[in-house]
């Protein structure tokens, strides 16, 4: 799996888990979903992403969409 790849599947996790803990807990949690989108479309247009940064650490290879430094 590279690390553009696995960038979307955590992104997606993400904003699920926020999703069930807006249900089950608290409408608060909406805050953590937006708080996601906003850093997906921050990393679309400046190409940093922390959660590329900590996966490609953790020895995922860099694909075309992000750069592991």
């Amino acid at each position: 799996m590279t690390l553009d790849r696995a960038v979307l599947v955590f992104a997606g996790i993400m904003v699920l888990l926020s999703v069930l803990l807006t249900w089950t807990v608290s409408a608060w949690f909406l805050w953590f979903t937006v708080f996601i989108g906003v850093n997906l479309i921050q990393s679309a247009f400046t190409g940093f992403c922390p959660a590329a940064m900590v996966l490609g650490k953790l020895g995922f290879q860099p694909g075309c969409a992000f750069e592991a430094k």
